[in-house]
């Protein structure tokens, strides 16, 4: 019965990775290939299927905190390490895109880039992304990590750390865990603060982006500040 079960599985695993480059693959069926790549003796469609319910979508997996992921039933160490791997892959593939080109070359890439690194967030995060002459990302750095509802902004370490970079522009990039998709009073006193002390010593604020759990909105296109 063993080997009947071992060939089976390994014959549904062969079919999934030519369903995966005949581009036919349902989500679950992404999942399931993916795990299991690492638990390679294990049906991994209950789990699969468990996870899509729990969590909701697989960017949602994907994106999980590790300590989320490591809780729920059937994901040990090893599947939550190799979802955050895949998922920090593709954040490096967005940021070295930022690195090699002008920041806003595409609007798109920039706001997924946001995306993958803070929708899932269950606590709010301030990013700053410092950048060159040509636009070109220097550094992402976490400014500060808050609670679900507010973040710190310390405008003298962002002054101090745009000169220590030779920083000429600045996009200030922070979330909302509550889903709120409106800047607040706060942030918006935060980003004049930061506009006030930074021009002077021509270093340009470019836009203030915010994230929530579905779509990046951007201060600047709302007309919320002058940039």
């Amino acid at each position: 019965m063993a080997t009947l079960d071992s060939q089976f599985r390994n014959g549904h695993r062969e079919r999934l990775r030519q369903k995966f480059l005949d581009n036919k693959l349902a989500e679950y069926e992404k999942l399931e290939l993916m795990l299991g790549y690492v638990v390679p003796r294990r049906d991994m469609r209950p789990l699969a299927h468990a996870m899509l319910e729990h969590f909701g979508s697989l960017s949602n997996i994907l994106t999980a905190r590790y300590d989320d992921l490591i809780e729920f039933p059937g994901i040990g160490r090893n599947v939550a390490i190799f979802i955050k791997l895949i998922h920090d892959i593709i954040l490096t593939g967005y940021r070295n895109e930022l690195i090699e080109r002008p920041i806003f070359h595409s609007d798109k890439e920039l706001r997924n880039y946001c995306m993958w690194m803070l929708a899932s967030k269950n606590v709010e995060e301030f990013h700053v992304f410092y950048m060159d002459d040509d636009l070109r990302l220097l550094q992402d750095q976490v400014h500060s990590v808050g609670t679900v509802d507010c973040s710190s902004v310390y405008t003298r370490e962002i002054v101090k750390r745009a000169l220590e970079l030779n920083a000429t522009n600045v996009l200030l990039v922070h979330n909302h865990p509550n889903d709120i998709g409106n800047f607040s009073t706060p942030d918006m006193v935060a980003t004049e603060e930061l506009y006030n002390a930074l021009q002077p010593l021509g270093i340009n604020v470019r836009d203030h982006l915010l994230v929530t759990k579905n779509k990046v909105s951007s201060a600047k296109d709302l007309t919320l500040f002058h940039f």
